[in-house]
């Protein structure tokens, strides 16, 4: 199977490298109007391509089982971890976890692919929409903060 989105997952590691490589320490501790920091942010991505990578191998060995999760519930315990985690090691996690995953996602056959999505899972291929997200989010917060600094 000629995976759809190897395109798409590229361009979003490059993006992440990108911003990564350019981040200062204060850039790691600025944080959202919802408390979340650059750093935890990172970390966040990392889970969720964790998430991702682990359910792949586990569905190639064991085939599709249900992976009922609330995504709300596990970002609300994850974010006092990842708001404490070292932001170098949430950058370091963030970048490998992503290529790891993007990796993975690459090998999933059309049969395993049908089979995740028939099933209930919460599950999203695409990475990059999600990583793209954030990537938005902390570039926005990344312009605003600089800009007000500026005044």
């Amino acid at each position: 199977m000629a995976f759809p989105f190897v395109e798409e997952h590229a361009a979003s590691r490059r993006r992440l490298q990108e911003l990564v490589a350019r981040l200062t320490p204060t850039d790691f501790a600025r944080a959202t109007r919802s408390g979340w920091t650059i750093s935890a942010l990172l970390a966040h991505l990392a889970f969720w391509d964790n998430r991702v990578l682990v359910l792949l191998r586990r569905w190639k060995a064991q085939g599709v089982d249900e992976s009922p999760i609330d995504p709300d519930a596990m970002n609300d315990a994850l974010r006092p971890l990842f708001l404490a985690m070292d932001p170098e090691v949430a950058a370091q996690l963030c970048s490998s976890s992503a290529r790891a995953v993007d990796a993975e996602l690459e090998t999933v056959t059309s049969s395993l692919a049908q089979e995740i999505e028939a099933s209930s899972t919460h599950f999203r291929f695409n990475r990059a929409l999600h990583r793209d997200d954030h990537l938005d989010e902390i570039e926005n917060l990344l312009g605003a903060q600089r800009a007000g600094e500026g005044s």
